[in-house]
């Protein structure tokens, strides 16, 4: 027997208290060999009756069984202290050996680690690197499209003045025909058109389509017109682009009414308004990249932007904060903000928008006599609420309150002072349904057809420079045409 179940049997006997034990070795009666292990009772004179004496015995067994039950534990429990022991003392003759080995495992991986950083490092460099040549080289193309702007405006302009001199009548004389021209004759003098010069001037005048002549050789806006007057009827809508993605399948573009350097009349912005944190605005500074899809700057806002009644004035947008009523006056060209203001007692963010909704409830507009704001308020209880701004600090300059329910109507737009809304914003046969002149203070119902071509406009916006309608219809930004009456 080991000396371990040695000293556990001794230990165990000398647990059983004041117990006296005696082992005897003796022949059986066919004469093998057997131990004889006796303990006395500690609280037992003498030995019970026979049932007693089984009841004993069992519990004897009972406790035998324990007690091997313990040695057996005590056992597995020296065997684990055992093999512990031996671990440790394994672990202190080759503990330095394996730490060093750890150590340089670990050491080897940060090495890893640091090659692949320093990688990423020169790859990002790399990357920056193009970006900014490819900047640069956009900044050149940009300067050089600038300057043939310039040059065309000025082609132009000198083009419009030889048509002009033409027209006064001071055209070249033809060389002397069979038929002499009288000098009381009124038939015009007949033209070589191939002359050089005209063939010049002909060429000058096909480069620029005749849709971006946006002035009359005197200056005033081109028109039908002599100047304001009354709405009488909307044409047939332009698509100049589709949205790419599914952010444009609302939104707001605009040009300037009243450009202010370095930006030009055709400049324009556009805004995707789908989503929940609208920063960015995307500006093209030609007519071109705005149809190709190709924005030479992006602003990123400093503060979120909400709904779709954003405007461009003055070389500024204006803009309805996210969630709020205030209205921020951001200038392009300098990035930063130059006024805010609440509007008293507008709602916002889906009191009182339009039918269509998109939190449309604070709309700006531009017309020929500033900036306005389209809004509704309690007091008003839902009908729409006219305000004149001041464009630079954007205080209220004076207020109309009219009779037409802001969530009747699709959206709203205002041409020399008067406000016109829009029946639907999904019927391909709406109309623009409602007037209200603020010079009278008189509303009135209008039937004049507004084909929303694609079936979702949710921005309808004037620009007085070029004497049109600006909308976003489910993805596609269009103009259209319009006539007033004259005063």
């Amino acid at each position: 027997m080991p000396a371990t179940h040695m000293l556990l049997l001794a230990c165990l006997a000398w647990g059983t208290g004041a117990r006296t034990a005696q082992l005897r070795k003796a022949n059986d009666r066919s004469g093998r060999c057997q131990y004889t292990f006796s303990v006395a009772s500690p609280s037992e004179s003498s030995c019970p009756e026979q049932g007693q004496a089984m009841s004993a015995i069992q519990d004897l067994q009972r406790d035998s069984s324990i007690q091997r039950a313990d040695l057996q534990s005590t056992i597995a429990r020296l065997s684990s202290l055992e093999n512990l022991l031996n671990q440790l003392t394994l672990g202190q003759a080759a503990g330095p050996q394996g730490t060093q080995e750890g150590l340089q495992g670990e050491l080897g991986t940060l090495r890893k680690e640091r090659d692949q950083l320093e990688t990423q490092t020169r790859e990002l460099e790399v990357a920056y690197s193009n970006l900014l040549r490819d900047k640069s080289a956009l900044e050149d193309e940009r300067r050089r499209l600038a300057q043939e702007n310039e040059d065309l405006a000025r082609r132009l302009e000198s083009s419009i003045q030889e048509v002009a001199s033409l027209r006064r009548g001071r055209c070249p004389q033809t060389p002397a025909t069979p038929r002499e021209v009288q000098p009381d004759s009124r038939e015009a003098p007949q033209w070589n058109l191939d002359t050089l010069a005209f063939q010049e001037l002909k060429s000058e005048l096909t480069k620029v389509p005749a849709s971006q002549i946006l002035e009359s050789p005197s200056g005033r806006p081109r028109s039908d017109d002599n100047g304001c007057g009354e709405l009488v009827w909307v044409g047939e809508p332009v698509t100049l682009r589709t949205a790419e993605t599914i952010t444009g399948k609302y939104g707001v573009w605009m040009r300037d009414p009243r450009p202010a350097f370095p930006y030009t009349r055709e400049t324009t912005w556009r805004i995707d308004t789908v989503g929940t944190d609208i920063h960015q605005v995307f500006e093209y500074s030609l007519i071109s990249q705005f149809v190709q899809g190709y924005p030479s700057k992006v602003h990123v806002l400093p503060r979120a932007l909400e709904s779709t009644g954003a405007v461009v004035y003055g070389g500024s947008l204006y803009f309805q904060g996210a969630k709020s009523r205030t209205v921020i006056r951001y200038e392009l060209n300098t990035e930063a903000v130059k006024a805010e203001k609440d509007i008293p007692g507008a709602g916002y963010h889906g009191q009182f928008p339009y039918s269509w909704g998109g939190y449309t409830d604070i709309d700006l507009a531009v017309d020929e006599t500033g900036l306005w704001v389209i809004y509704s308020t309690e007091e008003a209880k839902g009908a729409i609420v006219l305000s004149k701004l001041n464009p630079e600090s954007l205080e209220l300059e004076q207020t109309w309150e009219t009779n037409i329910r802001k969530q009747s109507v699709a959206n709203a737009f205002i041409i020399c002072g008067t406000l016109y809304t829009v029946s639907s914003y999904s019927s391909a046969e709406a109309t623009v349904n409602f007037a209200y002149d603020t010079g009278t203070g008189v509303s009135k119902t209008l039937t004049i057809p507004f084909k929303n071509r694609y079936k979702y406009s949710s921005m309808i916006d004037y620009n007085p420079l070029e004497r049109k309608l600006f909308a976003w219809d489910n993805f596609n930004m269009v103009t259209y045409d319009i006539k007033l009456s004259k005063m």
